[in-house]
């Protein structure tokens, strides 16, 4: 586990997500020697689902120890990597808000 985030303050999650998914984007053509998001995008495929992977384990591991700091810590690392995914196999981030919305619908 990395260092954790100290002084947290409330977002606003559209904004951020959509900024997030607007820098990977732009990480498509970048150098994987000095981009770990353009390693993910560029690198074997295995590379980066291993990660998803790890990370949603992550996730739920925090949560068995109930401590919410690392479950907000490990959650922030598996939408990372969970946006990266959409990026590498082309899934947009309103394509991903439509399928939530038609969800609840």
């Amino acid at each position: 586990m990395g260092e954790r985030t100290a002084n947290v303050q409330d977002g606003r999650i559209g904004e951020t997500l959509e900024g997030l998914a607007s820098v990977i984007r732009g990480r498509r053509g970048a150098s994987p020697e000095t981009s770990y998001t353009a390693r993910l995008l560029q690198g074997p495929e295995d590379t980066l689902l291993k990660k998803v992977t790890e990370e949603a384990t992550e996730v739920a591991l925090a949560c068995k120890d109930n401590d919410h700091d690392h479950i907000r810590y490990e959650a922030a690392d598996l939408v990372y990597h969970l946006l990266v995914t959409l990026e590498r196999y082309g899934v947009t981030i309103g394509e991903l808000a439509g399928e939530l919305d038609a969800r609840h619908r």
